[in-house]
């Protein structure tokens, strides 16, 4: 089963709600998504003409690819519902939010991504987070020294 992550996206950004797109995809990128050499890193999504589109989403080229292979950072349209659509650009509009991938995973053989709207923390939020992760970890650290005897 794979699944990508992108890991960099939950310390960037608040994430304030999540939502289920399809993503099309060549042959030679589906192939490649499945050795598991697809990066959401630097990735996030705009929407055009009442159509999403995943920008910057890295995915390397095949390797037994022939002349047919694909541009590794193409522009690529995701699938959802209208009315999803028209929300999701409301709320992108008006409360200045952004469309960031969270997962790239297969779902009954069909590629989807994981959308997730968010909002850009602040340095401060960042070096918050950094400590409540560094606390937590040192709590469980001595909840496990703590039962060991």
């Amino acid at each position: 089963m794979v699944e990508i992550k992108n890991r960099k996206a939950n310390f960037d950004y608040e994430i304030l709600d999540t939502f289920e797109a399809g993503i099309v995809l060549k042959g030679t990128e589906i192939k490649s998504i499945r050795q598991g050499s697809a990066n959401l890193k630097d990735s996030y999504a705009i929407v055009r003409d009442n159509e999403i589109f995943l920008l910057n989403m890295h995915i390397s080229i095949y390797d037994h690819g022939n002349i047919f292979n694909h541009e590794e950072t193409r522009t690529r349209k995701l699938l959802m519902h209208k009315k999803e659509i028209k929300k999701l650009n409301d709320k992108i509009r008006l409360d200045g939010n952004t469309l960031v991938p969270l997962k790239l995973y297969f779902k009954k053989n069909k590629a989807k991504i994981l959308l997730g709207l968010a909002k850009g923390k602040k340095n401060y939020d960042k070096r918050e987070t950094i400590k409540k992760r560094d606390s937590d970890r040192e709590l469980a650290k001595e909840l496990k020294n703590y039962n060991r005897f």
